[in-house]
């Protein structure tokens, strides 16, 4: 559970997540303190939780994420539930997660929330969720129908894989990633709370949107690297072609002089979607070379834990 200035919040919410599961032995509750100034960390060692991590500045929820799926790894969980300190999501639904794990028909699961019928969701927000849900499933090749949901599950073996690069979320690059890697990622409809406080995360909805895109187009260039720089490649290289073969066109009918300035454009043209078409490679070749460094990340962390 990250937590950032969580003491109004915490001992509430942990007390909602039950203490026993169908087909789970033991249960560790892991708080991670994402440099809050308050009480926090007292009110989690209070109220008895088995492990508190954290930063001694506020970092984001994606670094403290990570930071949460580290300890869990070496604290030798085999299944990872994450959760929110504000009682959005309802706890008893944690079981509705956890059970496609046990069942082995998932790695990671989704908790979808109706967010058709959440009240303090603006309708904007409503139709951006649902934008940015579908974007992710385009370029996942997943069906999460709730994308940005915090609420989720992860195998150990999925943990084991997983690496976040942005320091604003983890909720969508986790799951782009995992569709990458072949994971089996799937939703499960789950019920949400009343709202205890504003979200600390969306500040505003420009500034969301524009988090967000960034997010999807660096993990599409992260996995997809030789379609996303030739595509850009293409597309300078037809206008170019197209300018060229106007000018000899002009210059075969004698009047090549009044066209130099497509001359030029179109060498322009050519030339970055060469130099774009041969960068498309150099990527490629690097992505190769980061999932091999991925999978050797992955035997080290499973070896010391």
């Amino acid at each position: 559970m990250p937590c950032f200035n969580e003491e109004a919040t915490l001992a509430y919410s942990l007390d909602q997540i039950p203490k026993t599961f169908h087909g789970i032995d033991e249960i560790e509750f892991l708080i991670i303190n994402d440099g809050s100034t308050d009480k926090t960390v007292e009110v989690a060692k209070d109220w008895g939780v088995h492990k508190v991590v954290g930063f001694s500045k506020n970092k984001g929820l994606a670094k403290a994420f990570m930071l949460g799926i580290e300890n869990a790894i070496a604290m030798g969980a085999d299944i990872i539930v994450n959760t929110d300190a504000d009682n959005q999501y309802e706890a008893q639904d944690i079981q509705k997660l956890i059970d496609p794990i046990l069942q082995k028909k998932a790695d990671i699961v989704v908790g979808e929330r109706p967010i058709g019928d959440i009240e303090h969701f603006s309708p904007i927000k409503k139709v951006l969720q649902k934008l940015g849900s579908w974007v992710v499933r385009r370029v996942s090749n997943t069906q999460v129908q709730d994308a940005p949901s915090g609420f989720r599950a992860l195998s150990r073996d999925a943990a084991l894989s997983i690496n976040v690069f942005s320091s604003y979320t983890y909720t969508l690059e986790t799951i782009i990633e995992a569709g990458q890697k072949n994971m089996s990622v799937v939703s499960v409809p789950i019920r949400v709370n009343q709202d205890l406080r504003p979200s600390k995360l969306v500040k505003s909805i420009p500034d969301y949107i524009k988090k967000q895109l960034v997010t999807i187009v660096r993990i599409f260039v992260l996995y997809k690297p030789f379609r996303f720089f030739m595509t850009i490649g293409v597309f300078l290289m037809i206008p170019g072609l197209f300018l060229g073969f106007r000018f000899v066109y002009f210059a075969l009918t004698g009047d090549g002089k009044g066209h130099v300035q497509s001359l030029i454009l179109a060498a322009v043209l050519v030339l970055a979607s060469y130099q774009t078409m041969m960068l498309a490679f150099v990527a490629d070749l690097l992505s190769v070379n980061r999932r091999l460094i991925e999978k050797l990340n992955a035997l080290i962390k499973s070896s010391s834990s």
